[in-house]
């Protein structure tokens, strides 16, 4: 193998699983440290640079960063049922408990004479308005709802998610100068773009849920509900009541949220009925674990055939029962399994079967190309659209997602909006700014706690059952308090504090390897990648982890550290005679809008918000 490029911003950045697997590339480490030390504000603007929305993420994040996280890993390698570190709950922490951030948020620049209208006050839209506002730009954002937070206030519900939250974290956007326009829909993109906007980002989500024609369906419209539009309803207080049998048809998170707001509105026999099997359904598995949790059922493989209904009025829905079947490539059928069919009773449905996009607004003539499934045709990573003046964004840009990817999407057409008004190719995209600092404070001193918590995680206290389902705006999640969130900040493994090694002082003494705890460090003759994985202490079988490979050392052998389950502890580099292996903290400093984006460096944003740390 050859040696590792340490240099190149990508490798260490893959170390920390959790970063690299946030949309945003969030520094989750470092915010988690911070909540650890108590400094709550801190870890909030950590989060706010790089997240927007760390109050909301914080109870509604779909949490890539969690089945990435090492702590899993480790504890699975020991036996033990993995259990990563509550890292979306400790979010919630630093939003909580934060001392008043408002002077902390960043300067407005002059006006540079270039105004740029965002369509919907969604997350991606939101993010945009964030990066630009502070830089001069006049940003108007349009919203056919009265308060800004798109899909975030009308589709995740009240005991999930607070209102005074989302009215929190849009004000501090909105708060930067950028004019809301509420309860005004773009009826025409054309008439926009006559408006003399330099630049329009579209990040309107996908609007329209998908209905499931079925025999039964025209003849019954009463108390069968499209579920976002129902959600919506309910949020805006349109709905405030459902039938006591209530059926919810679909399998992603909206269903669950669909199913968990029936309960507390009058639904006492409330099921969940998919078509695919349990494991495969597109819900996070807290979701389902959630709704169960407040009796709801979930019945898989049973596919819908009809609404049955009496005098008008719906009575019920009819399913046939399948069975997965799996060909020798491994694809999926549904097959009947030969059963009859069944037959459950119902006063409502509420559909929730995916969603749509849908841009009627936007002229077939106005130079913007859409694929075959109405999505727009895109440049890769600018979002630039075939029109080069419109971005888009969110749901907009690649279909349904997540609150966390709008984000990560707004942070990137924010830099290619920036660019394209500069006169700058938006497809030249600076590298990350990243830099290593050793943690070292004396011989066996750091400047992080390297000591490694056994601790399992700790569960979030849940208000009382009687309580909770009593009512569509009490939060479910309590949240950690202070001491349970030091403990459980306590499991993080610290990923971003990297092992850094010098082959120059090392004299091959073993040591370490000796010492290390999980059997990560080897020194043996060079081969390729495939045989030396199996020739490590420990075998490295993760092939997504890579391996940390130096040059030849004096003897012509050459250390390999399998990064996979590395805890981070520090133990090679306390016991190293000469110092060849260092404990040294890295820093992601992500591309955003702004001078320094556009010459190369860091973006201005990040170090604006760093500086007032």
């Amino acid at each position: 193998m050859q040696a590792t490029n340490t240099n190149d911003p990508a490798y260490f950045h893959k170390v920390v699983d959790c970063q690299w697997a946030c949309p945003a590339h969030t520094p989750v480490p470092e915010y988690i440290r911070l909540i650890g030390q108590g400094r709550y504000g801190d870890a909030y603007m950590v989060n706010w640079v790089s997240n927007v929305f760390p109050g909301i993420l914080g109870r509604t994040c779909d949490r890539p960063c969690e089945p990435a996280c090492r702590r899993g890993r480790v504890e699975e390698s020991n036996g033990a049922d993995p259990e990563p570190v509550a890292i979306c709950r400790l979010k919630r922490v630093a939003a909580d408990n934060k001392e008043d951030v408002r002077h902390r948020m960043p300067t407005v620049a002059p006006a540079n004479g270039k105004r740029v209208a965002c369509i919907g006050a969604g997350p991606a839209s939101l993010t945009v308005a964030r990066d630009l506002a502070p830089l001069g730009y006049q940003v108007t954002v349009f919203d056919g709802a009265a308060k800004a937070g798109g899909f975030i206030r009308t589709q995740i519900p009240r005991f999930r998610l607070p209102e005074s939250v989302i009215d929190e974290e849009t004000g501090y956007i909105l708060d930067l100068g950028v004019n809301f326009r509420n309860g005004q829909r773009v009826e025409s993109m054309r008439s926009l773009l006559d408006a003399g906007y330099d630049a329009v980002f579209v990040g309107c989500g996908a609007p329209r849920g998908r209905d499931l024609d079925l025999p039964g369906r025209k003849e019954i419209g009463e108390h069968i509900h499209i579920g976002i539009d129902w959600l919506a309803s309910v949020s805006f207080g349109h709905i405030t009541s459902i039938g006591q049998r209530v059926i919810v048809l679909g399998g992603g998170n909206t269903a669950m949220d669909c199913c968990r707001s029936a309960r507390r509105l009058g639904g006492t026999d409330v099921k969940v009925i998919v078509r695919s099997g349990f494991d495969e359904m597109k819900a996070s598995p807290w979701e389902k674990e959630d709704a169960q949790h407040e009796g709801i059922p979930i019945l898989n493989f049973h596919v819908p055939k009809s609404y049955e209904h009496s005098d008008g009025k719906l009575t019920g829905m009819r399913f046939a029962v399948v069975k997965a079947v799996y060909d020798a490539q491994g694809k999926r059928s549904l097959v009947p399994t030969g059963e009859a069919d069944v037959l459950v009773a119902c006063d409502a449905v509420l559909i929730a079967v995916g969603q749509e996009n849908a841009f009627p607004w936007i002229e077939s003539d106005a130079g913007i190309d859409f694929d075959k499934w109405g999505l727009p045709v895109l440049q890769k990573d600018s979002f630039q659209s075939t029109l080069a003046q419109v971005f888009f964004g969110g749901d907009s840009a690649y279909g349904p997602k997540n609150i966390i990817t709008a984000v990560a999407h707004g942070h990137e057409a924010a830099v290619s909006i920036d660019k394209f008004l500069h006169g700058e190719d938006v497809r030249l995209r600076p590298a990350p700014m990243t830099n290593l600092m050793s943690t070292k404070m004396g011989i066996h001193e750091w400047s992080y706690h390297n000591e490694i918590s056994l601790d399992d995680r700790f569960k979030v206290p849940w208000a009382k059952a009687e309580v909770a389902l009593a009512s569509i705006r009490v939060e479910v999640e309590l949240g950690f308090d202070a001491a349970t969130a030091f403990k459980e900040a306590s499991r993080c493994l610290n990923c971003d504090v990297q092992t850094v090694f010098n082959r120059n002082t090392c004299i091959e003494c073993d040591a370490c390897v000796d010492i290390c705890p999980m059997d990560c460090i080897s020194f043996i003759d060079n081969a390729d990648e495939a045989e030396l994985r199996t020739h490590l202490q420990a075998p490295a079988n993760n092939l997504t982890q890579d391996l940390y490979v130096s040059a030849a050392l004096k003897t012509g052998r050459i250390m390999v550290k399998d990064e996979d389950v590395c805890l981070h502890c520090g133990f090679c580099a306390e016991r190293c005679p000469t110092g060849a292996w260092d404990m040294q903290k890295f820093l992601l400093n992500t591309t955003q809008a702004g001078p320094r984006c556009r010459d190369g460096k860091a973006g201005q944003l990040i170090q604006s918000a760093k500086e007032n740390l």
